[in-house]
């Protein structure tokens, strides 16, 4: 055999081997670096101080009756939908049984995720019933997209968890659609990932699925599944949210209580007042988790926008929401519970400069003020009407230079690299000596999207701008894609009860 026919098997059998082994385990991210924190003490207290009058004074709205039963059994004033809570009363109930910090299991338990403290995780783009690719532009997504959504964040390492609804599948049922969408988190990806919160019920198969994936009584016992609970801002709570967190938190499941903000039209328009309103919606939220189960876990979240006080478009990358951002992960630490918030978000019609400084501008914040679940950190496109397949990948590069800054300064005695000044002394360079030899391959973060070579070199290669490179990159991973086993007798189980539920009730777009 020529030297070049066995140059030539040998790549194509390192081909094969990489095509074949599993993405890379990166479960989550400690951050190394100190929270950055805007406002002190006196701040805060002030914020806290004006969200306890909002409870007491003004109250929130909860429109599910289980739900006014348990706060008038704790001591809070009713009067119709309307509770009114006694100073402190929220905070106590959450402080005195709500995790600080809890692990949500996966089924491959390398991915677990440790949700709260000095951790981050970063999971996708939530809700979108859109879909943006190179090659066939703007379009309604469709189950498929959601299982290449999930196949793609599985094998990208720097998302550390598998999301929920990567995108709104529109062919098929509004109220089947959700077994598909569980099913493909299980079949597809073996990262922890995020249920259904449409209906009560939704939630209920959710928690089902989960039984038969992880046994009945593992899932009483720990956190499989964490869920996304937005409160209907200003100061209110429907039916449909409540009952669908009443339903995790019954089965030791994790809820995000996350008021949904666009200043100016659902809050203040002032960062302090924001904060308070957020502060006050979020404690009464997870203060009824802990009412219904206590010790089952909750996240403060918030997803807070400015708006376009001319055409009313919610906008994203501008300071004002950053400052929330920052203040409400500061109130959240002092409060005793996990964050959730940022993200990489953007207004951008497409993955272009608008949509890469936007996402930019959020992410930075996000990682510096120490939140600890990020959902939304790649994919999202249009303020959140697209999942795109190139922001996607795009997202998770810069994710990947995120997890290097947030490991902070490397202070060995390797990185001090006195060794290497000493050989080189003044005058020289570096290049050559041996620090840089032994480390070069470490010291500095790759990117797989940016293109760094001359511009004769870029030209010859087609002269592809970052989004031609990115649609080349997730085509490939999917092409390269191999799904995690599952055990047959689990994955027959979960078809089983699927079918069976289906065929229990008519199909409906509601």
């Amino acid at each position: 055999m020529s030297q070049r026919a066995k140059k030539r098997g040998g790549r194509r059998g390192r081909q094969k081997v990489e095509k074949n082994a599993a993405p890379t385990i990166t479960p989550f991210i400690t951050r190394e670096i100190p929270e950055y924190e805007l406002l002190g003490e006196e701040g805060l207290s002030l914020i806290e101080k004006n969200a306890d009058t909002i409870l007491r004074e003004i109250g929130i709205d909860f429109r599910y009756e289980p739900a006014l039963k348990l706060f008038k059994e704790a001591g809070a004033d009713i009067d119709g939908q309307r509770v009114r809570f006694p100073a402190g009363m929220c905070r106590k109930i959450i402080q005195d049984s709500a995790p600080a910090i809890f692990e949500q299991k996966a089924r491959n338990r390398d991915r677990n995720v440790t949700i709260g403290g000095k951790n981050t995780v970063f999971a996708p783009v939530y809700g979108p019933p859109f879909i943006r690719d190179l090659d066939s532009g703007r379009r309604y997504a469709l189950i498929e997209d959601f299982r290449n959504f999930v196949k793609l964040t599985y094998m990208l390492p720097t998302l550390h968890h598998s999301g929920g609804t990567v995108c709104e599948p529109t062919d098929l049922p509004v109220n089947k659609r959700h077994f598909d969408m569980v099913y493909s988190h299980i079949k597809y990806s073996d990262k922890p990932f995020m249920g259904s919160v449409t209906q009560p019920e939704r939630a209920q198969d959710t928690v089902d699925m989960c039984k038969i994936l992880f046994g009945e009584a593992f899932v009483d016992d720990h956190t499989v599944v964490v869920n996304l609970i937005n409160a209907n801002s200003p100061m209110t709570f429907d039916e449909t949210m409540l009952g669908a967190s009443e339903v995790y938190a019954r089965n030791n499941q994790a809820s995000i209580i996350s008021p949904f903000i666009l200043a100016g039209a659902m809050s203040p328009v002032t960062a302090a007042g924001i904060m308070a309103q957020i502060l006050a919606e979020a404690m009464a939220g997870m203060a009824f988790t802990q009412l219904v189960r206590p010790g089952s876990p909750v996240i403060f979240g918030t997803f807070a926008s400015s708006i376009s006080m001319q055409s009313g478009a919610p906008t994203f990358g501008t300071p004002e929401p950053s400052l929330v951002l920052n203040g409400c992960a500061s109130m959240a630490r002092r409060l005793g519970v996990p964050f959730r918030s940022g993200g990489s978000l953007c207004g951008s019609k497409v993955p272009d400069a608008q949509a890469a400084y936007e996402s930019a501008n959020t992410l930075l914040p996000t990682v510096t003020a120490g939140v600890n679940f990020v959902l939304h950190a790649a994919g999202w496109l249009e303020g959140g009407l697209a999942s795109s397949y190139e922001k996607l990948v795009m997202d998770a590069d810069q994710l990947g230079m995120m997890q290097v800054f947030a490991q902070g300064v490397d202070l060995s005695e390797n990185a001090q690299a006195l060794s290497a000044i000493r050989e080189v002394g003044p005058g020289t360079h570096f290049l050559g000596c041996e620090h840089t030899q032994n480390n070069f391959k470490t010291a500095f973060y790759r990117s797989n999207i940016a293109d760094n070579n001359s511009f004769e070199q870029w030209q010859s290669e087609g002269s592809m701008d970052a989004v031609m490179r990115a649609n080349k990159l997730w085509k490939q991973m999917l092409n390269d894609y191999v799904a995690p086993e599952l055990d047959p007798a689990i994955d027959e189980a979960l078809l089983e009860f699927i079918e069976k539920r289906k065929n229990s009730f008519e199909d409906s777009n509601f």
